[in-house]
């Protein structure tokens, strides 16, 4: 398939976002699961968001003019995160999600990050497969959960929003988990207005960016997410990951009415800590 490949920017949102709409639905449906878009509007929207940061590389490929698939590298960090990555359904078999795997570890290598992470649908065993060969490990089966807010609190713990001056201990206690922060994401979480913290016995001992699907929370026990999982207004998105092997916080959430809608996978290449905490990740790691 003659495919070019280039820089994306924000005019390409309109295109990226109903490529990414129709990949998605189409491998979803295949496996009988909900799409990770509701309609197309949604997928252009979250596009246009970013193909408008300045910390995330972006690559398209296009087909006699028109594209037909895209990927992105989250390099804010020191740990990147790739995707969404899509191919037109119809510009499919043709190799196009190695090429835009290659192209983003290319740029990873070149910008000397530590490490490269991504969360896979565990029923999608083709991008399994690509990723594994590619170099990527699976490090932890995740069940997506969604659900009506728990509005509850968690006595001894007390949630509120983040301000700019929790952002050392938010990095302080990530590294303590992970081996590394989050600094680039938890600075625009705060921002945004969207990154609580949780205090026990008068200190930060937890926070998240958000509970859904693009945010990560970090907690020194599970009682810290639990904290937070119960204090989120929404699960944004299809909704937020957790660690299937986290029994103990699986359970809180099925017994507080919340759902396992799909399985998916923490793979990295590179930089790896086994956790020494609680976590959950986000779709991009």
């Amino acid at each position: 398939m003659d495919v070019t490949f280039r820089s994306g920017t924000v005019a390409d949102a309109q295109v990226c976002g109903r490529v990414g709409y129709e990949a998605f639905k189409a491998i979803a449906g295949q496996h009988h699961f909900p799409p990770d878009f509701p309609s197309a509007e949604i997928a252009i929207g979250l596009y246009a968001m970013i193909l408008g940061r300045s910390d995330v590389f972006s690559i398209v490929g296009e087909r006699d003019g028109h594209i037909v698939c895209s990927n992105f590298l989250w390099e804010g960090d020191a740990i990147a995160g790739v995707g969404p990555i899509t191919v037109l359904p119809a510009a499919q078999n043709a190799s196009l999600g190695r090429q835009l795997m290659q192209a983003v570890l290319d740029r990873a290598e070149g910008r000397h990050q530590a490490g490269v992470r991504l969360v896979q649908a565990a029923y999608h065993t083709r991008s399994l497969s690509l990723y594994t060969k590619l170099g990527f490990q699976a490090r932890e089966p995740l069940s997506t959960l969604q659900g009506p807010p728990l509005n509850m609190d968690l006595h001894g713990y007390r949630v509120r929003q983040a301000s700019p001056d929790d952002l050392d201990a938010c990095n302080a206690i990530c590294r303590t988990v992970h081996g590394h922060d989050r600094r680039g994401e938890v600075t625009h979480a705060i921002a945004d207005g969207i990154a609580t913290v949780v205090e026990h016995g008068g200190r930060i001992t937890g926070y998240a960016t958000g509970l859904g699907f693009f945010g990560h929370a970090v907690g020194r026990t599970n009682e810290e997410l639990k904290a937070l999982i119960g204090a989120a207004p929404a699960f944004t998105g299809p909704g937020f990951l957790l660690p299937t092997r986290n029994t103990e916080l699986l359970q809180w959430c099925l017994h507080h009415g919340l759902r396992i809608v799909q399985p998916m996978t923490l793979m990295s290449l590179g930089l790896y800590q086994k956790p020494a905490g609680s976590f959950l990740p986000s779709i991009l790691y």
